[in-house]
């Protein structure tokens, strides 16, 4: 089953894509922010609290000077390191404390600096390296069922409850088990620190949180023949943060977009840009796929005017994957069956825009959400709809499948709402495996006209960003029809430019392209 698309057009798309990222890119590399800093620290082991339940890796910031801030928190931690002979996580507790002044570390040399910290790096990285062979042996030992992946939320806001309905989920045929957030944690500028019981809306991302998790779907991985999948965030102001604690505790996807956290959430887009690039270059190392968040253009706008701007989403979301580094196999690109059920053809419309980005994006872990905006209290109709939405999933070739639910928009679905998604889609996905393999598009018909459109009005959006600039193309409300000002937003003042011989080592090291360690 394929469209016939414009090919040439295609290729204008991604032309366009790297011609809005490049001054992106050109600002990140002029810049750092404080979370790429401290997720710095976490790489090199600084985990923990202050006696007043300050994370140490924000304390350690705290202590420091602007001028040695600018340099990159790796060289004058590293010339403490070596005046002090201290391990790094003693360390950070001596200089939070204040036991340890930084700035009486200056006269060491920078290259005994470096020296010192050498070790620590390697150790780092060696680390990431053995979880992503974890990972890779878990897999082949333990495979997963055939595509499209079937993805569950849970969001008690309990860590502990959580793992006894993620388990269940996985018992019941869930393939990757998603963790949401606890609502507003993406506003946070610091990670809470250790196993959570509370949480409005979800449960915190912490990296004991990470841990619990993953040994519990690890003991059911093992127990059920096939390796079941963990996601959380990688969003907000603490991004690469929550990237370096998912790379140490094997996380396999995270929600990672280059726009959301700006649309939505309202974090600063300078923030923004310059956190998600070091976080996919953690991610793209670790292994991690990345979720982009495409889906969310179409609650606020209707999905079938956004539908060109979803597919320019997913253009320029790739071009600044590659730019961090990530192959296609990690970019899980988004999208969403939201268009209103009662539109007639609506249907065809769905067909037309999953099957146009599985062939823009072969080699991409597609994501595909499930309907929420238009889902009612009628919980019957509710089920049908995700049951033509898990057709379109397995028709198309979705990779990652996250199950809608009957009860959507109503309440946090319990256990036997997910039983009855699971089953739903498991039923329709057999029973329709391979109808994508017998039946062809109409030449001229309805899903072909509705993919050209969407495809041309995509490349004319592109080519009016890239003219007048990504920053003020979010100014203009060109994405899900939010607008948000390049110097507004959260976490501005967590970001800086870079002073003479700016130096992290995760970055350096990164940066030539040593994505298997």
């Amino acid at each position: 089953m394929e469209l016939r698309i414009d090919r040439a057009s295609v290729d204008r798309c991604r032309a366009f894509a790297r011609e809005i990222a490049a001054p992106v890119e050109r600002y990140i590399a002029q810049h750092s922010t404080r979370s790429v800093e401290r997720a710095v620290l976490r790489l090199l082991g600084v985990d923990g609290v202050t006696a007043d339940d300050v994370p140490l890796p924000n304390a350690v910031l705290d202590r420091l000077e602007p001028a040695d801030v600018a340099a990159g928190v790796a060289l004058p931690f590293a010339k403490a390191l070596a005046q002090t002979g201290l391990e790094p996580a003693p360390l950070a507790e001596a200089i939070a404390r204040g036991d340890v002044a930084v700035a009486a570390c200056a006269g060491i040399a920078d290259a005994t600096a470096r020296f010192a910290l050498h070790g620590y790096v390697e150790r780092a990285f060696a680390r990431i390296v053995a979880r992503r062979a974890e990972r890779d042996a878990l897999l082949e030992r333990l495979p997963q069922w055939e595509p499209p992946l079937l993805y569950v939320i849970v969001a008690s806001g309990n860590i502990y409850e959580d793992r006894t309905a993620a388990v269940a989920a996985a018992e019941a045929g869930a393939q990757i088990i998603a963790v949401i957030r606890s609502t507003g944690q993406s506003l946070l500028d610091y990670v809470p620190y250790g196993p959570t019981t509370e949480g409005f809306g979800g449960t915190y991302a912490t990296q004991a949180n990470f841990r619990i998790m993953r040994e519990a779907l690890d003991e059911a991985s093992e127990r059920l023949g096939r390796y079941v999948m963990l996601t959380n965030y990688a969003s907000g102001l603490c991004m690469p943060e929550i990237a370096a604690m998912a790379a140490a505790e094997r996380l396999d996807m995270l929600l990672n977009d280059s726009m959301y956290g700006i649309l939505f959430r309202d974090i600063n887009m300078r923030r923004t840009f310059v956190d998600q690039h070091f976080s996919r270059m953690l991610n793209a190392h670790s292994g991690i796929i990345i979720n982009t968040g495409e889906d969310n253009y179409l609650t606020p706008a209707d999905a079938v005017e956004q539908a060109p701007a979803v597919l320019a989403s997913q253009f320029i979301n790739e071009a600044f994957a590659h730019g961090a580094g990530m192959p296609d196999e990690q970019i899980g690109l988004g999208d969403a069956y939201e268009i209103d059920p009662d539109l007639r053809d609506g249907f065809l419309y769905q067909l037309a825009q999953a099957q146009l980005a599985r062939q823009i994006f072969p080699k991409a872990p597609l994501k595909y959400m499930p309907p929420t905006k238009h889902m009612t209290g009628d919980i019957f109709k509710g089920h049908l709809v995700d049951a033509m939405f898990n057709l379109t999933s397995v028709v198309t070739g979705q990779t990652i499948h996250l199950c809608g639910m009957l009860t959507e928009a109503i309440h946090t679905p319990f256990l036997s709402d997910r039983l009855l998604s699971l089953e739903n889609a498991r039923y329709v996905m057999n029973a329709a495996r391979h109808l994508g393999d017998e039946i062809e598009f109409k030449s001229g018909g309805i899903v072909e006209t509705r993919a050209t459109h969407v495809l041309r009005a995509c490349e004319a959006l592109l080519e009016r960003v890239a003219a007048m600039g990504l920053p003020s193309a979010i100014e203009a409300a060109l994405f899900a029809d939010v607008s948000r000002a390049p110097d507004g937003g959260r976490g501005l003042e967590g970001v800086f430019e870079r002073g003479d011989g700016y130096w992290n080592p995760f970055e350096e090291r990164l940066a030539r392209g040593l994505t298997k360690g």
